[in-house]
């Protein structure tokens, strides 16, 4: 028997960050938070999306104390406003989970010209932290990076992590959640080297049915080989996004976790099963490797810790 939510205690007086919490992982991650009686601010790109999932999660959840703040991962100037409301929202924060995310759309560059799944599902979690680790760190507060089973086909092509010398959906998503798993070990080397308050523990929801696999790979007339690939898999090999849910909760919450742990399912493939420590791929270990996409993704945006 894995981990489950049922093994936290009560969450009252706790209060939760989840970006793209208007639906899957992250609707489901806050719903079981507001059952626990924490507070939990959602972030999603529209004012429409919050609003029909404040009203979901409190049809659920009555007396839910949610709220929400509006964030677009792939615009930087929505960034700061964000991580302004949720410090207006959220006196104390105890952890931030970076769920948002895209999945093999069709090429899309962002204002600023980055191809959109590095930059949300990194960049845009790299931003958002920073801005946050001031008022993470008065909280003793936690950040949870998810990546995902796709890190083992990723890999990190530091000469050209924008795509800039060709374009395959498929390998820029697996890039990606590379990214997002070295950085949560990487981050938590240096918390460790600064001495700092703040921890990360990176988590993945195995195969969860949500609507990633169809909004992510139908953004701008996706592939449809993708979408109907996902359609059959999603019904046949999938667990539900509520369990899916359950290693992000277990990485923002539990009092046991681990700093730089990757929870996840542990069953076949670690597409679903018992939750607990998951598999990491050999090359997600690199530390060279996370140093110096580390190093890249400061080039590329900036700083992360205040003085650097």
């Amino acid at each position: 028997m894995g981990w489950t939510p049922d093994q936290l205690p009560s969450q009252e007086g706790r209060t939760y960050a989840i970006t793209g919490g208007n639906s899957g992982l992250g609707l489901e991650a806050a719903r079981m938070f507001a059952e626990k009686g924490a507070r939990v601010i959602i972030t999603t790109r529209s004012k429409a999306k919050a609003e029909g999932a404040i009203a979901t999660l409190r049809e659920a959840v009555p007396d839910a104390d949610v709220d929400y703040v509006l964030l677009d991962l792939s615009e930087p100037e929505t960034i700061e406003p964000a991580a302004e409301g949720i410090r207006e929202k959220c006196p104390q924060l105890d952890a931030f989970i970076n769920n948002a995310g895209v999945m093999q759309p069709p090429l899309r560059r962002t204002s600023e010209g980055y191809e959109l799944q590095f930059a949300t599902n990194h960049l845009g979690h790299f931003r958002i932290n920073r801005a946050l680790f001031a008022h993470l760190e008065a909280s003793a507060g936690r950040i949870v990076p998810v990546s995902s089973i796709a890190h083992k086909m990723g890999r990190i092509n530091l000469s050209d992590l924008n795509s800039n010398n060709g374009y395959d959906t498929t390998a820029a998503y697996g890039q990606s959640k590379l990214a997002n798993l070295m950085y949560a070990f990487e981050l938590q080397r240096r918390l460790t080297a600064r001495g700092s308050s703040v921890t990360a523990m990176a988590a993945h929801p195995g195969y969860a049915a949500t609507n990633l696999q169809s909004a992510g790979v139908g953004m701008d007339g996706g592939s449809w080989f993708f979408k109907t690939l996902y359609g059959v898999t999603n019904k046949v090999v999938a667990q539900t996004a509520e369990e899916g849910a359950y290693p992000l909760m277990l990485a923002a919450a539990d009092p046991d976790a681990k700093p730089g742990a990757y929870y996840g399912p542990t069953g076949f493939m670690q597409m679903r099963g018992p939750v607990g420590e998951s598999h990491v791929a050999k090359h997600a270990k690199d530390e060279d490797m996370a140093r110096k996409l580390w190093e890249g993704t400061e080039d590329l945006v900036g700083p992360f810790f205040p003085e650097a």
